[in-house]
């Protein structure tokens, strides 16, 4: 059996006609899969050591990361089924509850501190994290928005100044746990979607100067922050301490050279990196894998924005912009987190705090990528669809 039809298989496609088939972008769902498995092996091997340290179980954390692939999976059949006019129709619902997790998540005992932020609802055997669902639900709503809103937001400035409005609440609400690097990749994915649904090019610059001036606001009146970013200017100038983590994050880097010191053979990973397996995966494949690695990894996360932006366009093209603002808010954000992900890595950026999207450890995150991808599966099928009903063939892509 080829993959293809492996694929086609698992997706419950038929052979009959387009009409009754899943139409799937083989391509899209390939680079989702390739970066689902290159992230479970290399979160293996950066967690066994810490996973046999603090718990006594070496493969503590594969066996829920495995898990939180296979929820990712059936999340990811669940979008890619749901109709673009469901979304439609209930995305301010969907943000409505993206807000309320962000206030039940700071309402104290119920919210759970880790590492100094409040930004996980316990479950039990599982820690919700609301803001990872308010970065799809955000991009969600927006995409309806500028539907049912574009004409108001291309007219004037207060079509542009009521969405920011809400944007600069859902931040306070992140700032307030907080989580900066989301609030940031929020902000900027709204940004970036309401530029392209029409704004202003004096509106947009303004208010990314305002923003900018605001963040830097933020940054210097936090002490916590201010650290973080003087660390990132020059983690040498105080190793074993605030530079401690982006400095060993840079030696990973160093030791993997161009193909790297072999699979499960990282030393950074043993206790000398923290957050080896979820915010500085990045660095121990870097180590292990080398710059072949590295490279084959942005290829795939480049390939995915590609291919996002492709299905908008195309989405666009056939009459569907839901679907486009949709695919093109997508592929910002997961394009977007990636590079701050993969910056912050490699002393590029400030620390953020953000995973790396399909492969970093952690339920939220990975479920809620997983279903963009099936959304944009969705979107790309219905989009075929249409050209199907116009032309009576079924477009190749």
């Amino acid at each position: 059996m080829s993959a293809r039809v492996l694929m086609r298989r698992m997706f419950g496609l038929r052979q009959q006609g387009a009409g009754d088939r899943f139409l799937v972008d083989t391509t899209l769902l390939w680079i989702a899969v390739l970066l689902l498995s290159i992230g479970l092996v290399m979160m293996a091997s950066a967690s066994l050591a810490v996973a046999e340290r603090s718990l006594g179980q070496p493969y503590y954390y594969f066996t829920r990361q495995a898990i939180f692939v296979c929820l990712g999976l059936v999340a990811g059949f669940i979008a890619s089924r749901l109709p673009l006019s469901l979304l439609e129709q209930h995305s301010s619902t969907l943000l409505f509850g993206a807000l309320m997790l962000l206030v039940v998540v700071l309402i104290p005992g119920i919210g759970r501190e880790i590492n100094g932020s409040t930004r996980w609802i316990s479950l039990g055997v599982f820690n919700l994290q609301p803001s990872e669902f308010t970065k799809l639900f955000t991009v969600i709503f927006f995409a309806g928005y500028l539907v049912r809103r574009g004409a108001e937001l291309r007219e004037g400035p207060l079509g542009f100044l009521k969405p920011m409005a809400l944007v600069a609440l859902i931040g306070l609400l992140l700032l307030l746990e907080p989580d900066f690097g989301t609030a940031a990749v929020l902000s900027a994915t709204t940004l970036a979607m309401l530029f392209i649904g029409g704004a202003r090019l004096w509106q947009f610059g303004v208010l990314v100067l305002f923003m900018i001036a605001l963040l830097a606001m933020l940054a210097v009146s936090s002490p916590y922050r201010m650290a973080r970013i003087t660390a990132f200017l020059d983690p040498w100038a105080d190793p074993f301490a605030s530079g401690f983590q982006l400095t060993q994050a840079l030696i990973a880097f160093g030791r993997g050279e161009w193909l790297g010191v072999g699979l499960g053979s990282s030393i950074q990973k043993l206790f000398y990196l923290p957050e080896a397996h979820t915010d500085f995966l990045f660095a121990v494949l870097a180590e292990e894998l080398g710059v072949v690695g590295t490279l084959t990894v942005v290829a795939l996360f480049a390939a995915l924005v590609a291919k996002a932006f492709l299905i908008g366009r195309r989405a666009e093209h056939a009459g569907k912009p839901f679907g486009a603002y949709l695919a093109y808010g997508l592929g910002t954000w997961l394009g977007l987190q990636a590079f701050i992900n993969i910056g912050v890595n490699m002393g590029l950026l400030p620390t953020k705090g953000l995973t790396l999207p399909l492969m970093s450890y952690g339920g939220s995150s990975l479920i809620v990528t997983c279903a963009a991808v099936g959304m944009l599966l969705r979107i790309n099928h219905e989009t075929r669809m249409t050209l199907v009903r116009r032309t009576g063939r079924e477009t190749p892509w």
